[in-house]
Order: structure tokens, then C-alpha cells, then sequence
């Protein structure tokens, strides 16, 4: 995602569609979803309200985009390890979480959009929530997929329990509440996996 710092440097380069949805970005993470108007995206994106209605039928179609290219930086964080890590699962979920671990200074001043914008989408039937929920799910789904072909005793237990950790750590870099969480949020994942592969061969051992 662009930075705010580089925004006024490439702003004008972009196209129309990008433009505002650069805007977009940068106003949804400081003001919240709510509290931004169509027209302050439309001044920021130097464009006019028209022109975004001409891209995004409203504004919650917007949002929604929004957040699919939120989902897809995530997804995108998937595709790298297996990537980098071919046919190591193990590396590849230790992997996903030095992503997270590295980008919690940013949720320290801007917070996690996926929890943010949930706060202020109480609506199950809103377009953009159920673009965080189908993320998570397909999430889910591929850190379950992880810990199966790292022939965890219980992969769902394992994703569960990472999950727990990586989200949470992100909670709590948003409210100050635990310090160094990447050093933390490390050593307990790297325990999780440990645990599974130790229960794994308990499991063997006894049958």
C-alpha cells in the first residue's frame, strides 16, 4: 500500500481509478470510515465527486475495494513464502509471522484496517465487511493448509492458535498494551510450532 509521505510525489502520475483510491487509503486509515466524506476523497484525489461516482457505484463499493487490496497485500504475504520456502511449511507459517511482526510499527500510529473498519461496520450484509470475512476464512484456510503439510497432530488447533497470536499482537501494538510485541509474537509461534511437532511425535510413538 502507498505511503502517505509519497503520495504528493506520485499522486498526479496516476490514473483516475488509483488516484482515488490512494485517497481513499490515506483518509479511511487516519479519519476512519465514517468521519470521511465522498467529497474529502474527491479533494484529496484532486478529481470530483462525479468522477469517483463514475468508478464506485457509493461509497461502501468503495470501501470495499478498499479492502479487497488490503486482503490481497496479506494473500500476496502467502504467496512469497511458499515461494521462498518450497516445501517447508514450517519456515513458511514463521515466515508469515515476521510479516506481521514487521509491520506492527505501522498499526502502532494507524491500527489494523481489517480491525478497524469492523468497528465501524456492524452490518453483517455490508459489502466491505464481508470482504474481511471472506478474507479471514481463505486465511484460515491456507495457514490450515500449512500446518497439515507440516503434518501437524492437529492442524486446525495449530491455525487456531496462531491466529490468536498474530491477530492479537496487532490488537495489542494498536492499544500500547504489551511492549516489543514482534519479539514476542515470535518466540510464541515458534513455541506453537514446537509444541505440534513435539505432540506429533508423541502421537507416532504411541502408535
Amino acid at each position: 500500500m502507498a505511503s502517505a509521505l509519497r503520495r504528493p510525489s506520485r499522486v498526479a502520475k496516476l490514473p483516475p481509478r488509483e488516484r482515488i483510491l490512494d485517497a481513499a487509503e490515506e483518509l479511511f486509515q487516519r479519519d476512519g470510515i465514517r468521519q470521511v466524506g465522498v467529497q474529502a476523497i474527491a479533494d484529496k484525489a484532486e478529481t470530483t465527486k462525479m468522477a469517483i461516482y463514475r468508478h464506485f457505484e457509493t461509497k461502501d463499493a468503495l470501501v470495499a475495494e478498499w479492502l479487497r487490496i488490503v486482503a490481497a497485500d496479506y494473500q500476496a504475504a502467502f504467496d512469497r513464502v511458499e515461494t521462498e520456502y518450497p516445501d517447508r511449511p514450517e519456515e513458511q507459517i514463521l515466515g508469515l509471522a515476521r510479516f506481521i511482526a514487521e509491520g506492527l510499527p505501522a498499526i502502532s500510529y494507524r491500527g489494523c484496517p481489517f480491525i478497524n473498519s469492523l468497528a465501524e461496520l456492524p452490518d453483517r450484509l455490508h459489502p466491505a465487511r464481508q470482504v474481511i470475512e471472506d478474507h479471514k476464512a481463505h486465511q484460515t484456510r491456507r495457514l490450515i493448509g500449512m500446518c497439515t503439510q507440516a503434518q501437524m497432530s492437529d492442524p486446525g488447533q495449530a491455525a487456531a492458535e496462531i491466529t490468536f497470536v498474530l491477530e492479537g499482537a496487532q490488537v495489542s501494538t494498536q492499544n500500547g498494551s504489551i511492549d516489543q510485541t514482534g519479539d514476542r509474537l515470535m518466540k510464541i509461534v515458534e513455541g506453537i510450532v514446537d509444541r505440534h511437532r513435539s505432540h506429533l511425535g508423541a502421537y507416532r510413538a504411541a502408535n
